[in-house]
């Protein structure tokens, strides 16, 4: 049950989708003036280091964060082994992009990207003290819990930020709805344990009942197996029959011609080529964002076949 660890798969491309949207969701529902909470059911260690023994044994920031930099971030110091993707990048990047990079950027050095900052320090770089917002941190990993509270303590935000060692499937419901019904809720398990993909549509249903109006992100890995190909489409009938609006992306950076044969078990595993996210009650300029910020992604990290990308919405 513990054995699986988000700094073997930091900065990879599953990372940049899931945190592009993310940034883009957070910066939308900020834009009033109405407090905020953030939820974040799997929380992980929060910081991870790209130099480390974890990511640099997987190498996954390979395919995500590394080329972004060396292609988008020219001049700005890049690992080398993802200088080739900057001759074949387009020259200019999309507002998304350079907002997710400047998000990274603010926690390393001019010039430097050996730190990777997971969701709720991403999500934290965008709240608001005066406005009150808050962010919920689950996490069950013994070894990450420990990390987070660690990491989040260096941040001295008080009691904006609270870290609960628990099951943030379980953790969700007390918390909803929040004082200022306005929330936006990522769901991002390890999909490990084959209950997870029917952990999330029925925390989302028991979700949706107490608060119909929040947002909620779920992020996941499209691997050979049924459960991953069967959650989007769970999750839209859902979304249909709760009369909620819904948004699903996915980014395919296909086959790398050397790579070994994907995995069927678990999530962000070497071998990921592809992975999704689904929105209830999405901002309503994000499909037009995504439709016109994946292409400039997929142009710089797609690697082979199977390759592609995809922005279907409710009112499609």
């Amino acid at each position: 049950m513990f054995s699986y660890r988000h700094a073997f798969h930091a900065g990879n491309h599953g990372d940049v989708l899931k945190h592009i949207v993310l940034l883009a969701t957070l910066k939308h529902l900020l834009s009033k003036d109405a407090a905020v909470m953030v939820v974040d059911t799997h929380a992980g260690a929060g910081l991870y280091r790209l130099d480390g023994d974890y990511a640099e044994q997987s190498a996954e920031a390979q395919t995500g964060i590394h080329p972004l930099v060396a292609a988008l971030r020219p001049g700005r110091t890049a690992p080398d082994a993802a200088q080739a993707a900057a001759q074949t990048a387009p020259p200019a990047s999309t507002e998304l992009i350079e907002q997710y990079l400047d998000a990274v950027a603010h926690f390393n050095r001019p010039g430097d990207w050996r730190i990777y900052p997971g969701s709720p320090f991403l999500a934290h770089s965008l709240l608001r003290e005066s406005a009150r917002d808050r962010l919920k941190l689950f996490e069950l990993h013994p070894s990450d819990i420990k990390a987070l509270a660690g990491n989040i303590a260096q941040l001295e935000a008080g009691r904006q930020i609270t870290v609960t060692r628990g099951d943030g499937f379980e953790g969700l419901a007390p918390l909803l709805p929040p004082p200022s019904r306005r929330a936006l809720v990522l769901i991002d398990p390890s999909y490990e344990i084959k209950t997870d993909y029917g952990r999330v549509p029925t925390t989302l249903q028991d979700s949706l009942k107490r608060f119909a109006t929040g947002t909620y992100a779920i992020w996941y890995p499209i691997i050979p197996r049924a459960e991953a190909h069967d959650l989007p489409r769970r999750l839209k009938t859902m979304a249909n029959r709760a009369g909620r609006p819904w948004l699903h992306a996915t980014l395919a950076i296909g086959q790398a011609p050397a790579a070994s044969p994907v995995p069927g078990e678990g999530r962000a595993r070497p071998g990921l080529t592809a992975s999704g996210m689904f929105l209830i009650n999405p901002p309503h300029t994000l499909a037009a964002a995504l439709r016109t910020t994946l292409p400039v992604l997929l142009s710089i990290l797609a690697r082979g076949r199977g390759q592609g990308w995809l922005v279907e919405t409710s009112n499609n």
